[in-house]
């Protein structure tokens, strides 16, 4: 099975791409991986180490050919507060519960969470259910090693899981919550050529 061992940053490439990879945050976290493009090309990621992909990085074959990347929509939350120091706090507790999360220009994105959902709630932050990629912030869960592909730096995010039992909720209030809003990101759609989403099967080797 041919390789693909190198990364080539957003869109410093121009070539036209072979294939296509549409995969989530954690597919997108990978150093070894077998992989089948939206248009059935088959290849092994054989990275020197886990890079965090982004959404129009392409992956370089052993014969020079390119398949791009495309981050997958993932149901996420987006929280928004329209006072500046409380969105603050509400990221300094997230951040202790070392949840990934994205900032955004209105807002903070995490992944959903029920227990989180509630929590934020407490807080008194809106939240909103949307569909988008998500491109959570390294910050002090990178890895310490950043690698640098085609003058585009590739941080490595880690994966962090959390179990529900684990949250700290004393002292919020739940007792009264807005309904969830739910609306369609902006950025949900790829504007792409080719068709590919739902299609990219990736399977991971331990």
């Amino acid at each position: 099975m041919i390789r693909a061992t190198d990364v080539k940053g957003q869109y410093p490439w121009t070539e036209a791409a072979a294939d296509t990879v549409v995969l989530d945050f954690d597919d997108r976290h990978r150093r070894r991986m077998a992989m089948t493009g939206t248009r059935g090309l088959e290849f092994l990621l054989d990275l020197e180490n886990a890079i965090a992909l982004r959404g129009g990085d392409a992956l370089v074959l052993e014969d020079g050919r390119l398949i791009e990347v495309v981050a997958a929509p993932e149901p996420l939350l987006e929280i928004r507060s329209p006072d500046p120091a409380h969105l603050v706090r509400v990221a300094w507790h997230l951040g202790n519960r070392h949840l990934p999360t994205q900032i955004v220009g209105k807002g903070l994105r995490i992944r959903r969470d029920h227990v989180i959902e509630d929590m934020v709630k407490g807080l008194g932050a809106r939240v909103i259910a949307i569909e988008a990629p998500f491109d959570p912030e390294g910050g002090a869960y990178a890895a310490a090693e950043a690698h640098d592909h085609a003058g585009h730096g590739h941080h490595d995010h880690g994966h962090h899981a959390h179990g529900h039992d684990k949250h700290d909720h004393a002292g919020h209030d739940h007792a009264a919550h807005a309904p969830t809003e739910h609306v369609h990101d902006e950025h949900c759609g790829h504007d792409h050529d080719h068709d590919h989403h739902g299609h990219s099967h990736a399977h991971d080797h331990k």
